[in-house]
């Protein structure tokens, strides 16, 4: 997988997770940031998704597996980074989920598992959520249009006195 895969991944991603903020209880998810743990140490997150009115926030982990799914390694991993930075849970995005293990380590510490394609682009995806599927698509149409005007005169009962095209 070259690097520029995983970039594009964790950004429709963000992208996506934005336009879905509402199903999560949130107000908007931001990109890719450094947050400062309590640990003293810094955490590079792929995402965040924030209470509309400041009071919590959730870390996205973005993980574009196409091989196997998450690991507990990696789900506790991401556990551990959410409260070391304060967060009040966390998102999982992976085109394959969570193996059993990561599961329960996911329920454990509130960590909700999303389901987006590998090739997943803006505008064509297929992203499963808290029990939704979220589909976009799009497609190339070529349309001649023909612009014309039509004038109706009615008098004041309405009926018609002249049709004018133009």
């Amino acid at each position: 997988m070259s690097a520029k895969q995983w970039e594009s991944y964790e950004e429709v991603a963000a992208h996506l997770l934005n336009q879905f903020a509402e199903h999560f209880g949130l107000g908007r998810f931001e990109g890719k940031q450094i947050v400062a743990g309590q640990s003293g140490t810094e955490w590079e997150i792929d995402a965040k998704g924030c209470a509309a009115d400041g009071s919590h926030f959730v870390v996205v982990e973005c993980k574009r597996h196409t091989k196997s799914g998450i690991s507990q390694a990696i789900t506790g991993a991401l556990a551990w980074s959410i409260q070391d930075i304060g967060g009040s849970g966390g998102i999982l995005v992976s085109p394959i989920g969570l193996q059993d293990g990561a599961k329960k380590v996911a329920a454990s510490a509130g960590i909700h598992e999303v389901l987006l394609d590998q090739d997943s682009t803006r505008t064509d995806y297929v992203l499963k959520l808290l029990n939704r599927v979220c589909l976009g698509f799009s497609d190339t149409v070529n349309l001649n249009v023909t612009e014309s005007l039509e004038i109706t005169i009615r008098d004041k009962d309405g009926n018609v006195i002249e049709t004018r095209r133009v």
